[in-house]
């Protein structure tokens, strides 16, 4: 039993050492930048990655290898393609991305960029992205 409280105790500590907190709506892109603004949130040894994303136009067709992905519009609207489906998506929408998927959006918001919220298992450092022909 003390063995099982110690051990709750030390991931507590971890857990405490590494918690962070941000607010998203304090999260905007800068004036100028091309079609896509990346901004990492977090990255957790080589477990998840998060990240907010702006897109002004496109992300072309793509699917990664080795992780899924959990996306969640947080502004704007878009059209996506997930697999050989296509739906819109607006503000509160949650689209779970398995590996291997070829997926793309479209963003169809007149006066601003489409941004989401991405969490990426394992973490995505971009080795595993495999553009569609």
């Amino acid at each position: 039993m003390k063995k099982i409280l110690l051990l709750f105790s030390l991931c507590l500590v971890v857990v405490a050492a590494k918690a962070q907190y941000q607010s998203l709506d304090t999260i905007k892109a800068p004036a100028k930048y091309d079609n896509i603004y990346v901004r990492t949130l977090y990255v957790d040894s080589a477990d998840v990655s998060s990240y907010v994303i702006f897109v002004r136009n496109e992300v072309k067709a793509h699917k990664h290898e080795m992780h899924a992905e959990h996306v969640v519009v947080l502004e704007g609207m878009g059209m996506m393609t997930l697999g050989d489906k296509k739906f819109k998506i607006k503000k509160g929408d949650v689209i779970f991305i398995p590996k291997n998927t070829f997926h793309s959006v479209l963003s169809i918001s007149k006066k601003e960029a489409l941004k989401v919220l991405s969490m990426q298992a394992p973490y995505f450092d971009g080795k595993d992205r495999v553009l569609k022909d």
